[in-house]
């Protein structure tokens, strides 16, 4: 009788296992970080949930009733030190609480802040603000006469803001040490999220307070007041890296990568002892 010779590829048609194992790995790692995710995700949210609230809090807008002495002190002083900076002299500038909100209350490049924002103190350790943010709340299904499939319904975080200034990119940012909110704990992880906060980003690279902004060297704090200061031929430094701004991204891609290299070391055993028997199929042919 004669015998038929089976070839290798023969033998890996016959023995597909080890293309299967690779697919099904594949596919295992893409559905466990599809489903992480989402469950990170929503899990995030629920935790969110535990300190902010459904409804805003009411922050007081400073009144311009009886104000007019007060507005044009502050006039003078803002337009004297933009004049300054715009030359490239040096120059600087001490801003007090109520200038601050009055400044938020008067002022139309300030006018997003009304109402979220107040400055309630400043030491030389730290600025207090009182804030109404809102915040991005659980995605769900869009309801009749929202658009698209998904929306969500806003949380808001009323809280004490406790912040230093600093300097990233020539943009003034605030640094966050605390947030308060009385009865509820805040989750550190959401503080390193939030800091830094990028108070003046919508002003950065835009006529009037993005070109004075740009010019600043420095922004420290004393007691009672901000000062802005610009110093002729100096540069400003950052005081926040790029390392610090985008630690906590880099914290999930670590978690991420880490689980991937898990799923892979799962799948590149799986692939082994499916050669093997692939292998020891050929053998015995």
């Amino acid at each position: 009788m004669q015998t038929k010779e089976i070839t290798d590829k023969e033998v890996g048609q016959k023995s597909p296992f080890a293309g299967c194992a690779i697919l099904i790995a594949a596919l295992a790692v893409m559905l466990f970080l599809i489903g992480f995710s989402v469950t990170a995700l929503f899990r995030q949210f629920n935790e969110i949930a535990k300190f902010t609230d459904e409804r805003p809090r009411v922050i007081d807008v400073v009144s311009l009733d009886e104000k007019e002495a007060e507005l044009n002190r502050l006039a003078e002083k803002l337009e004297s030190f933009r004049l300054a900076v715009d030359s490239d002299e040096s120059a600087n500038m001490e801003l007090s609480a109520e200038e601050m909100n009055l400044a938020i209350a008067v002022y139309e490049p300030f006018k997003d802040l009304r109402g979220m924002l107040r400055v309630e103190e400043i030491s030389p350790e730290s600025i207090r603000f009182e804030i109404s943010f809102q915040l991005n709340g659980k995605p769900r299904i869009a309801k009749d006469g929202e658009g698209g499939m998904m929306a969500s319904d806003p949380r808001y975080l009323n809280a004490i803001l406790v912040a230093e200034p600093g300097f990233l990119q020539r943009e003034v940012i605030l640094q966050i040490r605390d947030i308060r909110v009385p009865g509820r704990k805040v989750p550190w992880e959401f503080k390193e999220q939030m800091s830094p906060y990028r108070i003046a980003e919508r002003y950065v690279g835009k006529d009037g307070i993005g070109t004075t902004m740009a010019k600043l060297t420095a922004v420290e704090l004393g007691d009672g007041f901000v000062r802005f200061e610009k110093k002729a031929g100096v540069i400003a430094k950052d005081t926040v890296t790029d390392a610090e701004v985008n630690q906590a991204g880099a914290r999930l891609f670590t978690v991420l990568g880490i689980v991937s290299s898990v799923f892979l070391l799962v799948a590149g055993v799986v692939i082994f002892f499916g050669l093997r028997l692939k292998r020891k199929s050929t053998n015995r042919v």
